[in-house]
């Protein structure tokens, strides 16, 4: 007989339980994922570089391509894959951004030819590795100096088939020259760049007084440089911050000129976080939507000369106003945000230029000491050679005999360390000298180099031996740095003071308007010239309006709604309406949930916590606050929990001054008319509120809570204290109620 088959229940029943804490899970399964991406890929070390940027430019360099003619992209790509176990379009995007022809570094370290796209733009593609080619740029001599000399650790590579650098021993601090951007887990960088030439003086300063200061050291480093050009609003404050703790934001705006002969504006730079294609889109946007009408034309001018994005505008129009509206309203002007996050000896570290030099400073000291023990020990390699052949100087018939009566080959080292007491090493440096050098001439000559080795290694050893000499040739490095590479800033500074800071709402235009609001849902703004002689709403059918008010259009709308959401729109960005169309429905364009209507519609200038909010309950409770309780440090668009959602709210009201009179109506057609200064003021906006209209739950509850006005006889069921019992609701209300379909 066949067994049954289990099922998946029962495999899973019978499967033996162990409990695993989820700390221990994280740590011996998550942990060291996060770290891989910290310290393997996200994050560039104290030379500037992440590893992909390294391994590339290594393996370039062990091509010969520092020196040689250019290759195809796609040949270093092929190499590459040596150290980087990527794909080939991982490494590809990689060498691109590295590229001249990118413009996305102040210094590029790859000499390009063909097209590599563009930083600036999203849409212009570079082409593929078949068809480009590169070789390491001669700024890349910096990069390399002293790797041939033991100056950094080399490590196997992934398969154990060659060796590759940890780190790449820049004579620069090329950690903030090249801009950097990385995004690990739990963590991310974004390093702007700076000026080879000031960060050069910087660092010399630095080098000269180890407890420089941050304002000092601005004079120096005077802000970020970006590769794009355009202009840095300067805000010294902002700086001090951002060099003392790596983190902070800088303001970045366009560069244009104006052409009077053509009436037309020609942008020339854009802030380097910035994509022309957005920009192009939102003026777009801007012009079919009126809102900046002084332009006729706008293109995408961009050809060999370089960046140019070209408006035309309209005769008689402000190049100065349209700028200033451009600015606030596209990515113009946009803020770079810094988060100077690198890796220090394999640990992260959020650091300001100072440590981030210092830390530098300190990687620098340990590779050049490296390479000056390698050039030491060259030295007294051929010292001790040279002290081997000064020994055969004064008999060197002696030692061609020794050679020549020693019948065993195996014997000659021995015998001549025998004969003219010697090393083994230098035994074999005199057995390999060629016959024809044999002779006083040769050696002479030779033994000549000794005092100049005596003296190299002399000063190498005073070098090593004294920190403070080890810097100053840092400073001689990096002064021949500045002569050779150094090059005027391309962001130009402005003073943050001097530029008018305008908001969005300087370029609305204002004008009076009138606001219609119904029981649906549906809203309407409605200009003061459209309404002349047409004041007749058009509604859908058993709906009603239930807010109406005059404005104007700089205020913003403040919507509760039977959800207990409160929303804050801007009445500019709404469209005008007229009064013979249904306007717009509002939770449509609020992304309100399922069954979300406005109980509440009211213009307001700003949050005024002298002003008030009634929200009435069908339990027969009522609650009153302060507009206070919304105020927030920034302006949201939408609020959550705006009050209490014990009982299903079925009517709220906006109070500036005088008390309101509200009608609260019972699904037994009974009513209570209250003036809303009888309810006790609360002090949050999630109270339950205070009771109003006595009803008996469940098969009683308040079913509309409608201002007095909406009413024919309100003074039959007016009440000077609460809670009060409801009055029947009188003939001719019952017969209004019924017409509004409710």
């Amino acid at each position: 007989m066949a067994k049954k088959k289990k099922n998946v229940t029962e495999i899973y029943e019978e499967a033996p339980s162990t409990p695993q804490l989820i700390t221990e899970t994280i740590e011996k399964n998550y942990m060291p994922y996060v770290m891989s991406v910290i310290i393997s890929r996200a994050l560039p070390e104290i030379d500037g570089f992440k590893p992909s940027h390294r391994k590339l430019l290594y393996t370039m360099y062990t091509m010969g391509l520092l020196s040689g003619p250019r290759t195809k992209s796609a040949n270093v790509v092929g190499q590459t894959m040596h150290l980087n176990p990527h794909g080939d379009a991982a490494i590809y995007e990689t060498m691109v951004r590295m590229t001249r022809g990118n413009e996305a570094l102040l210094h590029p370290f790859i000499d390009s030819k063909g097209s590599f796209g563009k930083q600036y733009s999203r849409d212009m593609a570079y082409a593929a590795a078949r068809y480009t080619e590169v070789k390491l740029d001669t700024f890349c001599n910096e990069l390399f100096s002293g790797i041939d000399k033991n100056a950094v650790d080399m490590v196997p590579n992934y398969d154990n088939t060659t060796t590759e650098p940890t780190l790449l021993p820049t004579t620069f601090p090329n950690i903030l020259v090249s801009s950097n951007l990385g995004i690990a887990v739990g963590m991310a960088c974004n390093i702007c760049s700076f000026n080879l030439a000031e960060v050069c003086d910087g660092t010399i300063a630095l080098l000269k007084n180890p407890k420089i200061s941050v304002d000092r050291m601005l004079d120096f480093i005077k802000g970020p440089d970006f590769p794009g050009g355009a202009t840095l609003l300067y805000d010294r404050e902002q700086l001090r911050s951002i060099y003392a703790t790596g983190a902070g934001s800088v303001t970045l705006r366009a560069r244009y000129q104006y052409n009077p002969s053509d009436n037309s504006i020609d942008i020339l730079q854009i802030p380097y976080p910035s994509c022309i294609e957005n920009i192009l889109k939102k003026i777009g946007e801007l012009v079919k939507s009126g809102k900046i009408k002084d332009i006729v034309d706008f293109r995408d001018a961009i050809d060999l000369n370089g960046f140019r994005l070209s408006l035309d505008l309209k005769k008689g129009a402000s190049p100065e106003k349209i700028m200033d509206m451009l600015y606030v309203m596209t990515d113009l002007q946009k803020n770079f945000d810094c988060n100077f996050n690198i890796l220090v000896n394999g640990t992260p570290r959020q650091m300001g230029v100072i440590d981030i030099l210092n830390a530098w400073i300190e990687f620098r000291v340990g590779c050049l000491r490296r390479e000056l023990t390698f050039d030491l020990e060259k030295k007294n390699a051929k010292l001790h050679l040279l002290l081997g052949l000064s020994a055969i100087l004064l008999d060197i018939d002696k030692a061609i005999a020794i050679i020549r009566s020693t019948p065993n080959e195996a014997d000659v080292i021995p015998n001549l360390m025998k004969g003219f007491d010697i090393t083994t090493i230098q035994a074999e440096y005199i057995a390999e000298i060629k016959l024809r050098h044999l002779n006083r001439e040769y050696i002479t000559n030779r033994i000549r180099e000794l005092e100049n080795i005596q003296q190299e290694i002399e000063r190498l050893e005073s070098i090593l031996a004294d920190e403070l000499k080890i810097k100053e040739l840092i400073i001689e490095q990096l002064k021949e740095i500045k002569k050779k590479y150094g090059k005027p800033r391309k962001t130009q500074i402005m003073n943050a003071e001097e530029v008018r800071v305008l908001e969005k709402d300087d370029f609305i235009e204002n004008y009076n308007v009138h606001l219609v609001t119904t029981k649906q849902g549906y809203f309407k703004k409605i200009t003061a010239q459209s309404l002349r002689g047409n004041d007749e709403q058009k509604l859908k059918e058993e709906d009603y309006i239930i807010f109406e008010e005059d404005a104007d259009n700089l205020k913003d709308l403040f919507i509760l709604t039977n959800k207990a959401q409160a929303y804050r729109v801007k009445l500019s960005d709404i469209d005008v309406s007229k009064a013979s169309a249904m306007g717009e429905y509002l939770p449509a364009t609020l992304k309100m949930a399922e069954g979300e209507v406005p109980l509440l519609c009211k213009a307001i200038s700003d949050i005024n916590p002298d002003h008030q909010i009634v929200v009435f309950f069908e339990n027969g409770k009522a609650a009153r606050f302060s507009m206070g309780v919304f105020a927030t440090k920034s302006t949201r668009h939408k609020i959550n929990g705006a009050y209490s959602k014990k009982s299903a709210a079925i009517g709220a009201f906006y109070i500036e001054k005088s008390p309101l009179r509200v009608v609260l109506r019972s699904n037994n057609k009974k009513a209570v008319c209250v003036s809303t200064d009888l309810i006790p003021i609360s002090a949050s906006r999630d109270v339950q509120g205070s009771t109003v209209f006595t009803v008996k739950l469940p098969k009683t509850k308040v079913v509309s809570a409608d201002s007095a006005a909406l009413y024919a006889t309100p003074e039959q069921y007016h009440k000077r204290k609460i809670p009060a019992t409801g009055s029947a609701l009188s003939k001719k209300d019952a017969d209004l109620v019924e017409k509004r379909g409710e």
